[in-house]
């Protein structure tokens, strides 16, 4: 079984190689505003996942996935490079989604918080429907109806 540290070390070192490679080496204008976010290697250290995010709207990602998968020969090439792995792992492109969801979330909790916010404007100075008190209470009654009980029983 292969060491996880060590695949864990190679897929620092790729994710490092890769992200510079985009910057200085792949010149194809598809590519855009690319973050290489995270990569992982199979414990057999034969296929690494890099993980990215594009900047821009969804044409955007398409031209970059399209400008990475064919850059990957040459990308793959730099990492054998700069590995010295015995057998250069594989790469495959998956576009991560992480920080679109966050995006999303975020956006959400913001909405959550001002429709709060309306609702406590709503809410100063409301009244209660009913009764001040809604909740039930032990029937008390009154002092005549406890002396005629009393005098019931003593009889």
């Amino acid at each position: 079984m292969a060491d996880p540290a060590r695949a864990r070390r190679l897929a620092v070192r790729i994710r490092e190689v890769v992200a510079a490679a985009l910057e200085r080496q792949v010149k194809d204008p598809r590519l855009g505003m690319v973050t290489v976010t995270d990569t992982r290697v199979t414990p057999d250290l034969t296929e690494a996942t890099v993980f990215y995010t594009v900047y821009g709207d969804d044409i955007d990602r398409l031209d970059s996935a399209r400008a990475l998968e064919s850059a990957k020969g040459l990308l793959r090439s730099q990492v054998g490079r700069q590995t010295g792995v015995k057998v250069t792992p594989s790469l495959t492109f998956v576009h991560d989604r992480l920080p679109d969801d966050a995006r999303h979330l975020e956006d959400l909790l913001l909405t959550a918080r001002e429709r709060d916010a309306g609702l406590a404007g709503v809410r100063n100075g409301a009244q209660p429907a009913g009764e001040p008190d809604p909740y039930r209470k032990p029937r008390v009654e009154s002092d005549e109806s406890d002396e005629e009980m009393m005098g019931d029983t003593l009889r």
